[in-house]
């Protein structure tokens, strides 16, 4: 596990970026995961910009989605179909066929959670997955004691999920849907490769917990630790509860001079 501690949100969404713009410019048929919440809207709005300033090519890529509530509509104003066209595809060149969401509905989900599972495999897997993580260390809407080897799936969401989310839907926490459907734990380490943001110091303690607690299912987000190629980018105030913030930092700085020596 890489972890790069800058500054401010603004500098860990652009090394956030760049990761994601070296590896298109390598792989123009890149299958991304994508992820929902406040701290990906940074790393979407500067995706953006390189399509419109550099023309990053967005026109072969495929991507899956994290989750979506279930029992809302697709066009319901706090879908994450919404969320996802408004804050990214609309403003870049995909094609909407290669966008995969999971469905809002709870009808047949079984037989979608397989079919999605299957679409992962045959687009030959997730190469880059964005990941946002939940001040209790939720990743996806795999809330706390979900199985490290969890598959796609409809999960309850907890009260703090719940509380987190109700400014969404009119600051009610009543109005928020209780269920979502989720990738797994278990997808989500089949990604190549794994990307975690997290900003604020909100998220320092969930940030702690994962990177250098024990690997537990009360941490979802602690399972990253087995993945080979893990990347948490976190700003001062998310990595402030971190006992090696300062070993993470020299570690970085060691890595981008032998980059620039290789240049």
């Amino acid at each position: 596990m890489e972890v790069i501690i800058q500054p401010t949100y603004a500098q860990l969404v652009a090394v956030s970026a760049e990761i994601i713009r070296d590896a298109l410019l390598k792989k123009p048929h890149l299958v991304l995961g994508l992820a929902t919440g406040s701290t990906p809207i940074g790393l979407y709005e500067a995706l953006v910009r390189m399509h419109k300033t550099e023309g990053l090519d967005f026109s072969s890529v495929t991507t899956f989605n994290l989750d979506e509530y279930v029992g809302i509509r697709p066009n319901h104003p706090y879908s994450y179909h919404t969320f996802m066209k408004t804050h990214f595809f609309n403003a870049i060149n995909i094609p909407t066929e290669n966008c995969h969401i999971p469905q809002s509905t709870a009808e047949a989900h079984e037989e979608f959670c397989e079919n999605y599972e299957e679409a992962i495999v045959n687009a030959g897997g997730i190469d880059i997955q964005v990941l946002g993580i939940g001040t209790d260390g939720h990743i996806g809407f795999n809330e706390p004691s979900s199985s490290l080897g969890s598959r796609t799936r409809i999960k309850t969401l907890t009260q703090s999920t719940l509380e987190a989310n109700a400014p969404h839907f009119g600051g009610t926490v009543d109005a928020v849907p209780k269920m979502a459907i989720t990738m797994g734990v278990g997808t989500i380490m089949e990604a190549k490769r794994c990307l975690l943001m997290a900003s604020g110091e909100s998220k320092a303690e969930a940030i702690a917990h994962a990177v250098e607690g024990p690997i537990t299912a009360e941490v979802p987000a602690s399972a990253l630790q087995m993945h080979p190629h893990t990347v948490v980018i976190i700003d001062e105030a998310a990595a402030s509860n971190l006992k090696r913030a300062d070993y993470y930092k020299q570690a970085y700085a060691n890595k981008q001079k032998l980059l620039s020596h290789r240049e």
